[in-house]
């Protein structure tokens, strides 16, 4: 897999993005809507990498999530800043619409749901890992699925939530746990996740989270088979 990933991204091709709409989910992190002609589609969980480039030529590169299913040649983004970062300070706070980036995708198929799937699905979110979550609830309710969705997610507070009106009106099951407020330094445990072994279950957040959730789900019975994980850490932002 190691020689394969990259061997698939460069024959991906780069495409032109103009910036349609920005919009806020917290202090920290912006939905950024973009048009890009020749988008090919792409399935709830993948992302893609976005490319920046100076006056003087330097470019740098990040992966981003996809937030939602693509409408037409529209997908969206949701990016967390990160504050000594190259990327993402610029895509949070700096980008304006009409202004143009490059990215190339969607990459990545392990970790997807397609609204073909029965379901039961069970979603674990720590932090900014919902953005790819997201996408997959967003593709059930454009779909019409009926499978069943259950989602966790845990943040440090109200004011941490992206997405936090519409998954609080989605016709799923959202559970929030707060690790801020209340219970300082709490960490997700056993109890805070639902009993449903035979999901398929999709775990997404920073590493140490995912390895707690994972180890979570193997003791309560869940098969390695049915888990699906993506996990981040430091980056450059």
């Amino acid at each position: 897999m190691t020689d394969t990933l990259p061997a698939m991204r460069r024959r991906v091709p780069w495409l032109a993005a103009t910036v349609f709409a920005v919009r806020s989910e917290t202090q920290a992190a912006r939905t950024i809507v973009l048009d890009v002609p020749g988008w090919p589609g792409h399935s709830a969980g993948q992302h893609v990498d976005v490319k920046l480039t100076a006056p003087d030529g330097y470019s740098a590169e990040r992966s981003y999530s996809l937030a939602a299913p693509a409408a037409g040649t529209r997908l969206e983004l949701t990016v967390q800043r990160v504050d000594d970062g190259e990327v993402s300070p610029y895509l949070v706070d700096e980008l304006l619409p009409m202004d143009q980036l490059e990215l190339r995708g969607p990459i990545g198929g392990w970790f997807t749901w397609h609204t073909d799937e029965p379901g039961p699905v069970l979603l674990v979110a720590g932090g900014s890992g919902i953005v790819p979550l997201m996408a997959m609830v967003r593709a059930r309710a454009v779909a019409g699925s009926s499978a069943p969705f259950t989602l966790v997610y845990s943040v440090r507070g109200p004011a941490d939530e992206y997405y936090a009106e519409e998954l609080r009106a989605a016709d799923i099951d959202v559970r929030f746990l707060h690790t801020r407020t209340g219970s300082p330094g709490r960490r997700i445990a056993a109890a805070d996740l639902p009993d449903m072994v035979g999901a398929r279950v999709y775990v997404c957040g920073p590493t140490g989270f995912v390895e707690s959730v994972s180890e979570l789900l193997l003791a309560a019975g869940h098969a390695p088979a049915d888990i699906r994980t993506e996990r981040f850490g430091p980056s450059g932002g």
